[in-house]
């Protein structure tokens, strides 16, 4: 193994990555991105939470209110047989990162509709850094970018179901 290779390779021969069996919720707006780029609607599905880290929390009002539906199901990606995301590839993620929901984009910054925590989420080996080299910027993960998407991803958690037209496949 290179130090020189992306810590997401070095992940995926260690461990379970946070694109498998992980139940990525996607907004209405990330429908449509991911429908518009690829030709197809059929890669999400409305599920409870079997996980039970996806249950509502109390540090979040606004996502518990907006994300969940009184049924207590949320709009997931779809995974593969092997619990892979749909979209998982031998070669990574087969959507271009402003395609990609922004669930995806903003891991592994922790947040709130407060904003981004200054201390990343858990699931990241960080044991397989370099001495001394801190996981956001090993991961390239720009702060301003995170702050963008996590202002994106609260204002469309809002969106009313009938506010975004999808293309249908």
């Amino acid at each position: 193994m290179s130090s020189e290779e992306f810590l997401c390779a070095q992940c995926a021969r260690h461990q379970t990555t946070c694109c498998q069996k992980t139940e990525i919720y996607v907004t209405l707006s990330d429908v449509k991105r991911i429908t518009e780029h690829t030709g197809t609607s059929d890669f999400y599905e409305y599920q409870v939470p079997v996980d039970p880290v996806y249950h509502q929390n109390d540090d979040d009002p606004d996502w518990n209110h907006y994300v969940f539906r009184p049924d207590g199901t949320r709009r997931v990606l779809r995974h593969q047989p092997n619990q892979d995301c749909t979209f998982l590839t031998q070669t990574g993620c087969s959507l271009p990162l402003e395609v990609r929901p922004l669930i995806c984009r903003l891991h592994p910054w922790a947040y709130t509709a407060q904003g981004i925590q200054d201390h990343p989420a858990g699931g990241c080996p960080v044991y397989l850094l370099p001495p001394n080299t801190a996981l956001l910027p090993a991961l390239d993960m720009n702060r301003l970018d995170a702050e963008r998407w996590h202002r994106q991803l609260y204002a469309e958690i809002k969106e009313p179901e009938t506010s975004v037209t999808c293309i249908s496949a």
